[in-house]
């Protein structure tokens, strides 16, 4: 009878501790629910429960202090200095699935905060526990170690670097492979959390092989596997042309081309921005997009996609067009000059903005049938006044003069450059001003044109110190007409021919005789001439 109420007594006090722990860990699953469990102290009374003799208490407590570390830096601080994790690293090869899963999700809420966190978790032999679970046999396991890894590795390249060191990457790569499409997906996430960091890192990928996994992998209809492939493809190839190369050489471009079409738009994002980490390194590479058909499919995307996938494709067409005049017309060719102009007057963010008049200024810096193209589109107006807008941010203004310098200096057209002229600042007026000194003097037609535009009374307009560059570019612009014609579109000319008639005092004749009047008569038909001296 009395083994029976102590056996009763003690079912009753495990009910009651499993009952708690569940209660505790349900409320945790809740963020606003956090702070007052860590302020009524539920750390401290759970964590004599992480060494419970019944496996079903001590897993459910560990998963409560996990929702509660992950929703609350502090809690999580307060993990480590009690020095809740230690322990439980212990003999955890030998311990079940389930224990395994809550360490690991433990481990992944603390070191997720801060790159301290996870440096001290690697100090109390965390990795090491991380790295045993990711050769698990069970595939649940192996994707909480995945997890924890990716949390590890995205903070910086020094943590990033360590996971590598401990021999992280070809555990990730035979996760890669295996058939389990969650695994899949979370080792592909730490992959790109490694590769993210430096060219070292996106090199001891390659070299475990991932590339060609990744890109046998892409096939794979799940929306959020291929975009995770798509960016860490990205990163790798990102570090330098030789990564580009090793990328290319998995034979995706096709792949990529076609998945830019995608009806999800964070692939179609994601597929633009390993474009422009292919094409950005080298004329080769750039011109193997191109071969693929990538400036048609740029410009298709750009047309169509929302401004967040619009930009990465913008800067491919760049980078593409920066590399030579040949395939910047190629982009000209496809009305990809006139596609981004059309952006240009229909964007109104900054950082979009100063993409989009960043790869006008990469096409037109080559020569003057480039920049044709552009100043057809008459943007040029359009940079002024963004320039000039006082809301434009830093970044933007620096775009603009940096592509406007290219264009400027490659423009053959007077016409077009005119409209800078227009309340230009000094900054801008001295390319506008110095080309004109190049075109006019060896240009007739121009010199016609620049006098009947009023380009030639614009500049007269122009207030400048004496000595700087636009001073002498000015002097070189009048060396190229008469000085009448010069002083015929002077500002001040109408006011001078006033002045001269104020001034002039006129010669009356009288008329006394009917013969005077005669002689005035029979010299109607003389003319009067103005003699103008300035």
């Amino acid at each position: 009878m009395a083994a029976r109420i102590i056996l009763q007594a003690l079912n009753e006090y495990q009910t009651a501790r499993l009952r708690f722990v569940q209660s505790i860990s349900d409320l945790a699953s809740k963020p606003h629910n956090v702070p007052a469990l860590e302020t009524a102290g539920v750390l401290n009374l759970l964590r004599p429960l992480l060494l419970d003799v019944e496996p079903s208490i001590q897993q459910t407590t560990i998963i409560a202090i996990s929702k509660m570390a992950n929703y609350n830096q502090k809690v999580a601080y307060a993990v480590i200095q009690q020095d809740v994790i230690p322990p439980l690293l212990q003999n955890i090869g030998k311990q079940n699935e389930f224990y395994k899963k809550a360490v690991l999700f433990l481990l992944r809420a603390v070191v997720k905060h801060s790159p301290e966190l996870a440096d001290i978790i690697i100090k109390d032999g965390g990795l090491e526990t991380i790295i045993l679970c990711l050769d698990d046999f069970n595939v649940r396991v192996k994707e909480a170690a995945a997890w924890a890894l990716g949390y590890i590795a995205r903070h910086n390249q020094v943590l990033a670097q360590t996971t590598v060191r401990a021999g992280a990457v070809p555990l990730l790569v035979m996760c890669l492979q295996e058939p389990e499409l969650y695994l899949k997906q979370i080792s592909v996430s730490a992959l790109c959390d490694i590769s993210k960091h430096s060219q070292e890192l996106g090199q001891s990928i390659a070299d475990a092989g991932a590339i060609a996994f990744l890109a046998k992998s892409l096939t794979n209809p799940d929306i959020k596997l291929k975009r995770q492939i798509l960016l860490t493809l990205g990163n790798i190839a990102k570090h330098s042309a030789d990564l580009a190369e090793s990328v290319v050489e998995a034979e995706i471009l096709p792949d990529i081309l076609l998945l830019m079409t995608h009806f999800d738009d964070s692939i179609r994002k994601a597929s633009a921005i390993l474009i422009r980490e292919i094409c950005k390194h080298s004329l080769e590479l750039a011109q193997l997009v191109v071969n693929s058909g990538g400036v048609k499919s740029l410009i298709e995307l750009i047309s169509v996609s929302n401004s967040s996938s619009k930009l990465p494709g913008i800067m491919a067409l760049g980078y593409i067009a920066g590399h030579s005049d040949h395939l910047a017309s190629m982009i000209i060719t496809s009305k990809g000059a006139v596609q981004l102009s059309t952006l240009l007057q229909q964007e109104t963010n900054d950082i979009a903005l100063a993409i989009i008049i960043w790869t006008l200024g990469q096409i037109g810096k080559h020569d003057s049938e480039c920049v044709k193209a552009i100043t057809d589109t008459n943007i040029l107006p359009k940079l002024l006044q963004f320039y000039c807008n006082p809301k434009s941010s830093d970044d933007l203004k620096k775009k603009i003069k940096t592509s406007l310098k290219y264009i400027v200096k490659n423009c053959q057209n007077t016409e077009a450059l005119e409209p800078l002229l227009n309340n230009g600042p000094p900054e801008i007026l001295k390319y506008v001003l110095g080309q004109f000194s190049k075109i006019l003097p060896h240009d007739p037609r121009a010199r016609r044109i620049f006098v009947t535009s009023g380009g030639l009374r614009k500049i007269q307009e122009i207030k400048v110190d004496p000595g700087s560059s636009i001073f002498e570019y000015m002097n070189i612009i009048y060396s190229c007409f008469p000085e009448e014609i010069i002083r015929y579109y002077s500002p001040d000319f109408s006011d001078v021919i006033l002045e001269k008639v104020e001034q002039y005092q006129p010669k009356v004749i009288s008329s006394t005789t009917g013969n005077e009047c005669k002689q005035l008569s029979e010299t109607s038909d003389s003319s009067l001439s103005l003699n103008y001296d300035d």
